[in-house]
């Protein structure tokens, strides 16, 4: 089996529910192949919060999910002894194998511009330097190209701009910028009241005009977030989902001082902010720098799903997982399967951290009683977790705790 067809094999077990031609099916299988690329430049969840939930010790193991990476390499900062992260897209582990590539083989003010300013013209010739530095997957789809563009062009052309995300992020620029929207004054906000007074003057009635309101309504228009069929229901819950967009908008734009919260920077700006304080994720940060290079060969990168890796290791042999939203994504019997792995694989007073488009928790009554008793959902580590999120992007942050 080429790797091309176990790749699509393996999106099609996680996304595919509906039959292939219907409508819903469709839309499952149109996601599916946008998936097979570049999807987050940059992670949507917050490593600072998520650390914090799970207390990660030195020396801890830890299973994650990968995405852009952001929050793995971040991962490293609390010394762990192993971090083994797995990911659908190809694009995704190869992203996160330049990374690791590029913290161990250039120095941090190098690997600053590649992945802090990520649109320097000299960008590209740093990922040259590092292609012999990749394994043949990766090298092959650094080296190579995506719609006639060189895809080590990114880094000069602003990285955070490619991607689903990133085109989606354009999109809603667009949009903004047709209802003559500037939002430089919100980046420039000196206070939390300003942030607010300029989310209710000139964000809040985007959601009103009738082109939002009916692109909110089509299901395709937000896998640019990443949110398959599957997750568009749970999203919405009983209600619409541009009042959930329009909310958790509010509270990107309102929650958190914007000198403190590089998610509303690349929601906004396209990119962090160019200054000596910007806020970054951790592993970005230069103070961490030393740690992330002498750390980065501790990290597993493989494409392959959650389920299927976890059946491959012993017994009693992890900390943590983090899974971000994949489980939105899951039949009952899928999630079985995977707490059956993870019940398996857990070591005492082991930490499973997850988020919800919705509010709620998704597992009781899903995941048999038999599997889930084994271990105590703790509430206030949820909800201390979900507050601090500064992605503003889920409905819940959840945290399980193994009894055993």
């Amino acid at each position: 089996m080429t790797d091309a067809v176990n790749v699509s094999r393996q999106l099609g077990a996680a996304v595919f529910q509906k039959p292939a031609k219907s409508l819903a099916g469709l839309n499952e299988r149109l996601f599916a192949r946008l998936f097979e690329g570049l999807v987050y430049a940059q992670i949507w969840e917050d490593p600072v919060a998520d650390m914090a939930a799970l207390a990660l010790k030195p020396g801890s193991d830890m299973v994650c999910i990968a995405s852009g990476g952001c929050n793995v390499m971040s991962y490293l900062t609390t010394d762990p002894a192993s971090i083994t992260a797995v990911d659908l897209s190809p694009a995704h582990i190869a992203l996160l194998r330049l990374k690791q590539a590029a913290a161990t083989h250039l120095s941090q003010a190098e690997f600053h511009d590649l992945f802090a300013h990520a649109d320097r013209p000299e960008n590209p010739a740093l990922v040259d330097r590092l292609l012999p530095h990749l394994d043949p997957d990766s090298r092959a789809y650094w080296a190579g190209r995506s719609m006639g563009s060189q895809r080590r062009r990114y880094f000069a052309r602003g990285f955070y701009r490619q991607g689903v995300l990133g085109r989606f992020i354009g999109a809603v620029h667009v949009v903004a910028r047709l209802a003559r929207v500037d939002f430089r004054p919100l980046l420039d906000a000196p206070d939390m009241e300003t942030q607010r007074q300029f989310y209710d003057s000139a964000i809040d009635p985007l959601f009103d005009r009738p082109l939002v309101q009916f692109l909110a309504r089509q299901r395709a228009s937000l896998f640019g977030l990443g949110i398959p069929p599957a997750q568009y229901d749970k999203l919405a819950g009983d209600g619409a989902v541009i009042d959930v967009l329009r909310a958790r908008t509010r509270r990107l734009v309102c929650d958190f001082p914007v000198r403190d919260n590089y998610f509303l920077w690349q929601a906004f700006n396209r990119g962090y902010q160019n200054a000596p304080d910007a806020s970054l994720p951790p592993y970005l940060e230069p103070g961490n720098f030393a740690q992330i290079a002498s750390r980065a060969n501790r990290i597993r990168a493989e494409n392959l799903s959650l389920t299927d890796h976890l059946a491959t290791r012993a017994e009693r042999s992890l900390d943590a997982y983090t899974l971000l939203d994949a489980q939105d994504w899951m039949t009952d019997a899928q999630l079985t399967a995977l707490w059956a792995q993870i019940t398996r694989t857990a070591r005492p007073s082991a930490r499973v951290l997850f988020r919800t488009g919705g509010t709620d928790d998704i597992l009781p009554g899903r995941v048999p009683t038999h599997l889930l008793g084994q271990w105590r959902y703790d509430m206030a580590a949820s909800a201390h977790a979900f507050a601090r999120d500064r992605s503003a992007i889920y409905g819940g942050v959840h945290m399980y705790r193994f009894k055993g």
